[in-house]
């Protein structure tokens, strides 16, 4: 990996910069709105969005709290009815029999058909967190009481789990307790067994968590990775997960932050993510944007969602969606301060090439 990595990465050094008047593709955008405002939650901090589709309209969750890691972060949630976001609730916390608190992290939303699924992490740290989930069978009305999954299983990481034609569940997972791993995790019923793969990455040589999932029309399955390498990491299985190719870089630059991805019903990938300005600091998330792909591996941009020249500014953790009337949800951090949603029309799109690695003009 290291010969691989290195020279592509020198590559992108050299070469990528925004040049003035970037491409944004906002004709794209047919929606975009603020879950909520400040006078509609009690928490000042907020981060980590989901969403799902329901038989209501739409659902999305988050984590908030004083700040990310404080005991008092729970999982909230608002539900988009006719029109209108609900005012968000706390719907699971870190709260233990023993009357001890600990936050809580990254939760992601499933709905399978009948039931819907909000799996979230619980614990002190991103090393020493364990996955727990909540059912809802009335759209997120009301929840289950919390189950905590098995040791050696964290449920879906960052990024919503994919239902496979053999039935299984295939869910993104990863840990940070020795070093960054990538496995994936399967299950037929959240309740009644899971199975997991070996890490798929040493957490030294090659660095990666938080895959997202991408189904290609020849049943190839690919996972996009965030990494410390700087740039977008993939690797690829044929046979439903089981196994899974080296990792190998993408030509996507990344600033070390969270990303999603979806396979469109018109056959092409979509990636939202924070496709960076090399140029200046490499751990700011102050530009989000929209790529398009055929194939996985060649990539066009095709909506700059955010382009703020503030540094300090936040906008990340996307998470993509598409619904049955064909349109994509985008729910993203703005700020730490509120979950921003973006509505995309995909046959809006008038996508341009990314070339070495460049946001096209």
């Amino acid at each position: 990996m290291k010969n691989i990595v290195i020279p592509a990465l020198i590559i992108l050094i050299s070469n990528i910069i925004f040049a003035g008047n970037p491409f944004k593709g906002t004709q794209a955008i047919v929606t975009s709105e603020f879950i909520f405002g400040k006078q509609d939650v009690s928490f000042p901090s907020c981060h980590a969005s989901t969403i799902a589709e329901t038989s209501d309209g739409l659902i999305a969750a988050w984590f908030g709290g004083t700040a990310e890691r404080n005991p008092d972060v729970g999982i909230w949630s608002s539900s988009l009815l006719k029109g209108k976001w609900t005012i968000p609730v706390e719907v699971a916390n870190g709260v233990q029999s023993k009357g001890k608190r600990y936050p809580t992290w990254n939760p992601v939303l499933y709905n399978s058909g009948s039931r819907l699924f909000l799996f979230y992490k619980v614990g002190p740290n991103c090393s020493d967190w364990w996955g727990e989930y909540k059912s809802s069978v009335d759209n997120g009305r009301s929840w289950s009481k919390p189950t905590r999954l098995p040791k050696g299983i964290w449920g879906p990481i960052k990024n919503k789990p994919v239902l496979l034609g053999n039935g299984e569940l295939l869910c993104p997972s990863s840990t940070e307790y020795n070093g960054w791993q990538v496995h994936m995790e399967t299950t037929k019923n959240p309740g009644r067994g899971w199975n997991r793969t070996k890490s798929l990455n040493d957490g030294r040589d090659i660095s990666v968590i938080q895959p997202t999932i991408l189904v290609h029309p020849d049943g190839k399955i690919q996972i996009l990775c965030r990494s410390k390498s700087r740039i977008i990491l993939t690797s690829w299985s044929s046979d439903s997960g089981k196994t899974w190719t080296r990792f190998e870089p993408t030509p996507l630059p990344n600033p070390d932050s969270g990303i999603d991805a979806l396979s469109l019903k018109n056959g092409e990938n979509m990636l939202v993510y924070n496709h960076y300005d090399i140029k200046h600091n490499w751990r700011s998330r102050n530009i989000l944007n929209v790529s398009v792909s055929q194939d996985g591996i060649n990539w066009n941009g095709a909506v700059l969602l955010e382009n703020d020249p503030d540094f300090d500014t936040e906008y990340s953790y996307p998470a993509v969606i598409q619904t049955k009337d064909g349109l994509v949800h985008i729910t993203y951090t703005w700020n730490r301060k509120s979950i921003k949603h973006v509505v995309i029309d995909p046959s809006l799109i008038k996508s341009k090439p990314i070339v070495n690695g460049i946001w096209p003009n």
